[in-house]
């Protein structure tokens, strides 16, 4: 990829800059674009010290001007680039007798390119934390690795010690049984007793010595536990609870596993030495020996050791989900739920032998007003390799439902903490029982706090709340956290939004749009690090002049983006989150029909809509807006093909698609041609029984917004899309309109469904004013009302007083695309709907 189509991929604030660098004429943008590859491969840099080299790339320059020139002439929809590139060699012909100096301008901007994108990498590194944590994260498992290596060195040194202490103490009680039946003189007893004595030092030394290594593998043991339990678990934790609210975290445990195995399989190690050393004591003891003082307190450090590993790898792998859900961690009652366990020391012999059960609330009885629940399904199972991808122990409970557990009278209750339904926090448990080698401990996890509705319209609450939690609470057993939940900075609050927007369309926020916001909740300021956001601002208090709340605005324009939006989304098309006065000022800066897409501020669930600009003959530029598309829109035609296919009323009701470029300057056919769908009648969903094109057809400053020229304060209502359709006056935004005359047919007035259901043209047809599904089917009482009220109207007018009416209409009845249009309408409902209208010598068989 070419320098120059990176600078075209940036975002809106950084292709702002490169665009901005090119206002000028010493380097036109067009000869950059058309000459890319060639440009960034020639040594400008050398060509600017250097005059011969200077003069060798001039030449080549205007050759290759010469070479595009050429290819322009050639194409029919050139002529403008024809023009523009004579001009520029005629400008740079003023180079002529110091090349070098138009070297050393394409090396500045070639350089000032570069600049713009290492700034845009670094940006979006820091955005999406790709700077240091990766390093860090890297540099720590990379420690964790030497160290638990280090560790398993020292067990099979110390493998070999033992053996070696058996071996000498084996020798020691061998030559002290022979001496004690050997009959010899005194000089060669006491010369034994001397070669025992020091035989016996040995031995103590080396006890002593294997003790004290057993000491420092604990220590060394205590703080790799430490560091796995303190800090890589609780890492994995945090990762596992951003991700469950969209962040693109690693939550794989396959790491986890292979560290906690191998640290516990070293501790059983140790403990087996320790036995060993029992063994040995049982054989043979002697004063002062050091094994009966010193074992036992490093026995219990073996087992509190073992333990905390054992109790910490017991955790839950997926938190517990509907199928059909927001997302996880919300559950309805009496709808199944999945959720998995998995136990990270994996050994095969502990294979389907553990039994996992599971239950909720173990904690809540003692909390008043609290809702209670029975888990009914399958609540108990065995840890077991099978249902694993990668072998680990887990438990997969895939069809749990819970029920609500009457208590006295029922219901809800009064609660002592006044939290609605949806601020109610649950936990979801697990117990287990660990008994391997001598070992007996029991094992208990619980789920991140889950929120259990009632009834799906319940869900956008429940998922706000799912947000908030994940957000600010890393204590999954806080399940008073909604009783005074703390606000959240906007760091954090901007992250986690990202994060929904990502999960819904490939994309999570950037700075443009995140400022945008910040605007829109605190006003303009110089920095946004010391202001926050409490939880009755974002999920309870409805926003200024709205009847909805700042998620449910947000959550609506998420499901449009996730229903609709995606791929615009994730390619950068939709700039989505701009003010009306920072479009003015975006826009009117560019040519002519430039336009951009941006989501309403006004629609409750979600709503999209463009805005373009076009200059008047006295070169003002003026902002048009269209009233937003919502889901029922999309639904039925899809948002490139509405761009496609849209139209607005000029001068003698001619219909001109005013979207010529994408901000900043992306044709339009460029940037959404590989979304055009070129199906034909019978092929279109939306279209099953017609072979049409639907159009959005306008009379200027009719169905759009002429943005005036005043300053407009960037959160003043002004700024709001209209709350509806009929509240819009003339200057609000309103979904383009079906002209009063149709510029298909001559001065005639026609119903627009009617008109996409008889005409069957190749070119284009108008379209209504909202995109309510075609019917399959046209009743005969169909055609009578519109052929009645609008048909004869426009059949009088288009025919002239010497027409055969009867014998037009028989060619019209005998018309295929008409009678494919009217599958249930016979030719006699139309005459007899004609001879109503005074024609009563219609013939009633066509």
């Amino acid at each position: 990829m070419t320098q120059w189509e990176r600078l075209q991929q940036l975002d809106t604030v950084y292709s702002q800059r490169a665009f901005d660098l090119y206002n000028g004429d010493e380097f036109p943008m067009e000869v950059r674009h058309f000459l890319a590859s060639w440009i960034e491969t020639q040594d400008w840099e050398r060509a600017s010290r250097d005059s011969s080299q200077a003069a060798f790339l001039f030449q080549v320059l205007l050759e290759n001007l010469d070479n595009q020139f050429s290819r322009f002439a050639q194409e029919k929809d050139s002529f403008l680039l024809q023009r523009n590139f004579r001009r520029y060699k005629q400008n740079f012909q003023k180079y002529q007798e110091e090349p070098y100096t138009l070297a050393a301008i394409i090396n500045w901007f070639l350089v000032k390119e570069k600049e713009i994108l290492n700034d845009a990498e670094l940006a979006q590194q820091v955005q999406m934390l790709q700077v240091q944590p990766p390093t860090m994260e890297l540099e720590s498992q990379r420690q964790m690795e030497k160290k638990i290596k280090e560790l398993k060195i020292k067990v099979e040194v110390m493998e070999h010690s033992i053996r070696s202490l058996e071996e000498q103490q084996d020798e020691f009680d061998f030559k002290f049984q022979t001496h004690k039946m050997d009959s010899c003189t005194k000089e060669e007893k006491n010369k034994q007793i001397e070669g025992l004595q020091k035989m016996l030092n040995t031995l103590d030394k080396c006890r002593k010595n294997f003790l004290s290594d057993i000491t420092a593998m604990l220590d060394a043991a205590d703080c790799l536990s430490s560091v796995l339990i303190d800090e890589e678990l609780v890492d994995w934790k945090r990762r596992q609870q951003k991700s469950c609210i969209g962040a693109p975290d690693d939550t794989s445990l396959e790491q986890l596993e292979k560290w906690f195995t191998q640290i516990v399989e070293c501790m059983f190690q140790l403990q087996k030495f320790l036995q060993k050393l029992d063994e040995l004591l049982g054989k043979m003891s002697y004063a002062n020996d050091p094994i009966p003082v010193l074992k036992p307190p490093l026995k219990i450090r073996v087992d509190t050791l073992l333990t905390n590993l054992i109790k910490s790898s017991f955790v839950v792998e997926t938190q517990p989900s509907m199928p059909q859900g927001r997302g996880p961690l919300v559950l309805r009652t009496s709808v199944q739920f999945s959720v998995k366990v998995r136990f990270l020391y994996k050994v095969p012999e502990l294979n389907h032998v553990m039994k996992v059960s599971v239950s909720i609330d173990n904690t809540i009885s003692q909390m008043k007003g609290f809702r209670r629940f029975n888990v009914l399904g399958t609540s108990s199972k065995a840890l077991n390799m099978a249902e694993s991808t990668n072998g680990g122990m887990v438990a997969d409970f895939r069809h749990l439902t819970l029920k609500d557990q009457k208590v006295g009278g029922g219901g809800k209750g009064i609660n002592d903490l006044s939290l609605s339904v949806t601020e109610e926090l649950h936990n979801i448990n697990f117990q287990t029982q660990f008994d391997y080698q001598g070992l007996s401990v029991s094992l208990e996890t619980s789920s991140l706090p889950v929120v259990v509705i009632s009834n799906s319209s319940q869900q956008q609450s429940a998922w706000a709340s799912v947000l908030w939690f994940n957000m600010l609470c890393s204590d999954p057993k806080n399940i008073k956290f909604f009783e005074g939940s703390p606000p959240a900075s906007w760091a954090q609050f901007g992250e986690m939004l990202s994060w929904q927007f990502l999960s819904s369309g490939k994309r999570g926020l950037d700075n443009d749009q995140l400022e945008t916001l910040a605007i829109k909740l605190f006003g303009k300021q110089q920095s946004y690090d010391n202001c926050t956001i409490p939880w009755a601002k974002f999920s309870k208090e409805n926003l200024p002049d709205t009847n909805f709340t700042l998620w449910v605005w947000l959550d609506g324009i998420l499901n449009l983006v996730k229903g609709y939006l995606s791929d615009l989304w994730s390619d950068g098309s939709i700039m989505g989150f701009v003010s009306k006065g920072k479009e003015r000022v975006l826009l009117k800066k560019k040519q002519n029909g430039t336009f951009l897409l941006r989501f309403s501020e006004s629609i409750k669930d979600g709503g999209i809509t463009f805005s373009w600009v076009q200059y008047s003959n006295d070169g003002n530029p003026s902002v048009q807006t269209v009233k937003p598309f919502i889901s029922t829109d999309l639904k039925q035609i899809a948002l490139p093909e509405i761009i496609c296919n849209f139209r607005i009323m000029v001068a003698e009701n001619v219909p001109v698609n005013p979207l010529c470029y994408l901000y900043p300057n992306t044709p339009k056919d460029q940037a959404f041609g590989k979304y055009y769908s070129e199906k034909t009648g019978e092929e279109n969903p939306y279209l099953k029984y017609l072979k049409t094109k639907l159009v959005f057809v306008s009379k200027d400053r009719n169905g759009c917004t002429s943005v005036g020229e005043g300053p407009v304060s960037d959160l003043s209502p002004q700024d709001r899309d209209p709350p509806s359709f009929s509240e819009a006056g003339d200057d609000d935004d309103i979904l383009l309109q079906w002209p009063e005359k149709s510029p298909m047919l001559s001065s005639s007035t026609i119903d627009p469904f009617l008109l996409n259901s008889i005409l069957d043209i190749d070119g284009e047809s108008t379209s209504q004013d909202s995109f309510s599904q075609p019917a399959p089917h046209i009743s005969s009482s169909f055609f009578q009302q519109t052929i009645l009220e609008s048909g004869m109207d426009i059949l009088k007018e288009a025919l002239s007083p010497d027409t055969d009416v009867h014998h037009t209409l028989q060619e019209f009845l005998n018309s295929q695309n008409v009678l494919n249009s009217m599958e249930h309408s016979t030719p006699e409902d139309i005459i007899h709907c004609f001879q109503d209208l005074g024609y009563p010598n219609m013939p009633l068989t066509p």
